[in-house]
């Protein structure tokens, strides 16, 4: 698991423990202590709107849905990604053939929003 999907653990569970009160609360205090407040990393959009999207939607158990994102694409693709996982959950294990899947074979490479997903998923967060 690589350090997004860590920040994406971390902030689902400061939120619904009630330690933070919105989800761009968490994403923001894990990804500061991950990597450091205002670095490059932390500020890294594409991880940060599909975490916001899945919790927008309600998709992240303990956290209820509402406004958290205006990133449309990234919030797809992460929705998107959590209907492929439903159907087929091997691709947990594959994120270049999940990514590939939602792209339907396009040029793109994901820029961690595989990462955040497939973290939540792996650890029954997704509801």
């Amino acid at each position: 698991m690589n350090k997004y999907g860590q920040a994406a653990l971390k902030a689902a569970k400061m939120v619904a423990n009630g330690y933070v009160s919105t989800p761009e609360d968490g994403w923001n205090r894990a990804t500061s202590e991950i990597f450091g407040k205002g670095s490059p990393s932390q500020k890294k959009g594409c991880p940060r709107g599909a975490f916001l999207g899945l919790c927008e939607e309600g998709l992240i158990k303990g956290i209820s849905s509402g406004n958290y994102t205006s990133s449309t694409k990234n919030k797809r693709y992460a929705i998107e990604a959590i209907r492929l996982l439903r159907q087929n959950p091997r691709f947990r294990y594959d994120l270049r053939s999940l990514w590939n899947t939602i792209q339907e074979g396009g040029k793109k490479t994901h820029n961690s929003q595989m990462d955040v997903v497939v973290a939540l998923w792996n650890e029954g967060l997704i509801s």
